[in-house]
């Protein structure tokens, strides 16, 4: 079971491996209401109830009495093991990690650095274990995939110390994602010794420049909020906006920093939206805002293609992923137009078409796929090999 748990809510996946067959999949929602939802769809249904839900606990038990009731598992037993995304192992962890009492306190420890995720993913890994006791639990980590960057990518230019003493560095983070990505596009070249650029587009946003299946860099920072625009994230800004602003709208430097995570980017920019899909129906309607939203995010991810294609010495393939990256031709055309010097070139036909598929032309110099992401099968495989280990 691939599990990826948030603040108020657990989406799963049930797996059989290793045929990476998915079974069932759904999600817990509002947890900690009386109005929570469960969803859970098996053999082509969708099956919604909803009920008061206090905590991630009551959660996961109506994850696995749902399992039972549908007919998914004839019993619990059959679950072998249990994935658990999690958002930001740091230095600390360099590979998926099965879970004891100390793993889950360093998960809780490097909560500082991640607020948002950590913690959400302890509570998760935490009730999973009450009720599997016996079950393999394993830490997948969006981190890990960076982990090969070397200094001169992942360094700031900040004081040496605070790297040492205090862990300020670019992690990166959808390090899953960019794993599937950037191995399946392998898959598809049928070579290995290969530079490619995958851009992992959804709500959040992030690019990697991979070499020869390793990661070299990374838009992502310290925190997901480095990088370009996403739907609601700013991406890189001038630090000293930070103060400025919390001096003139006299709000503290934490309200600043929920502005740029949570009101700007594609919904700060168009005052519309943070659904890509909303900006393009905008942006059909003339709306000069949106199409600025959509602008200003392909130019800052060609200037990032560009420095990747400099840094590596070149490019094989730019890979699109994620929600929008997957499903937006709109934007992957104004990204690719931007690359023209490279060499680089949409069939504009393949470009309508979606799920995975080469959509470069004939004539261009660097591949272009569209390719699905599949973090669940990334957490299902290191679950089984890190359990069997």
């Amino acid at each position: 079971m691939a599990v990826n748990a948030g603040s108020s809510s657990i989406k799963f996946q049930l797996l059989d491996m290793p045929s990476e067959t998915q079974i069932t999949s759904g999600i817990v929602e509002r947890i900690g209401s009386d109005n929570a939802l469960f969803t859970i769809k098996f053999k082509g249904e969708k099956h919604v109830v909803e009920t008061p839900i206090k905590d991630h606990g009551v959660g996961v038990s109506l994850i696995l009495e749902g399992l039972i009731k549908h007919d998914v598992i004839k019993d619990i037993n059959e679950i072998e093991g249990v994935g658990h995304r999690v958002v930001q192992g740091g230095e600390v962890f360099k590979d998926s990690v099965l879970i004891n009492d100390q793993v889950l306190q360093q998960i809780i420890d490097l909560g500082e650095m991640a607020p948002l995720h950590n913690p959400a993913n302890a509570t998760g890994i935490k009730a999973f274990k009450a009720v599997l006791p016996n079950v393999p639990q394993v830490a997948v980590f969006d981190t890990t995939f960076h982990q090969t960057m070397t200094k001169d990518a992942y360094l700031y230019g900040t004081p040496y110390e605070w790297y040492t003493n205090y862990g300020i560095r670019k992690y990166g983070f959808h390090g899953t994602s960019h794993q599937y990505v950037s191995e399946k596009a392998n898959q598809l070249m049928g070579r290995t010794d290969t530079k490619v650029v995958v851009c992992h587009i959804g709500n959040g946003a992030s690019l990697s420049a991979v070499q020869n299946g390793h990661c070299v860099e990374t838009s992502m920072g310290f925190t997901p909020l480095e990088g370009f625009p996403m739907g609601t994230r700013s991406g890189s800004i001038d630090p000293a906006i930070t103060a400025y602003m919390s001096n003139k709208l006299n709000v503290s430097a934490q309200e600043i920093t929920d502005v740029l995570n949570k009101k700007s980017g594609y919904l700060g920019i168009s005052g519309l939206s943070n659904d890509a899909r909303d900006i393009e129906s905008a942006i059909l309607a003339g709306n000069e805002r949106a199409k600025l939203a959509f602008d200003i995010q392909a130019k800052q991810i060609a200037d990032y293609i560009g420095s990747y294609y400099v840094y590596m010495g070149g490019l094989d393939a730019i890979c699109f992923t994620a929600g929008i990256g997957e499903n937006s031709p709109v934007l992957r055309q104004m990204i690719i137009d931007r690359l023209a010097v490279l060499g680089v070139k949409l069939d504009v036909e393949l470009n309508k078409l979606r799920g995975e598929r080469l959509i470069s032309s004939v004539e261009s110099k660097v591949k272009v796929f569209i390719i699905p992401t599949d973090e669940e099968v990334m957490i299902a495989r290191d679950t089984m090999r890190i359990s069997q280990d």
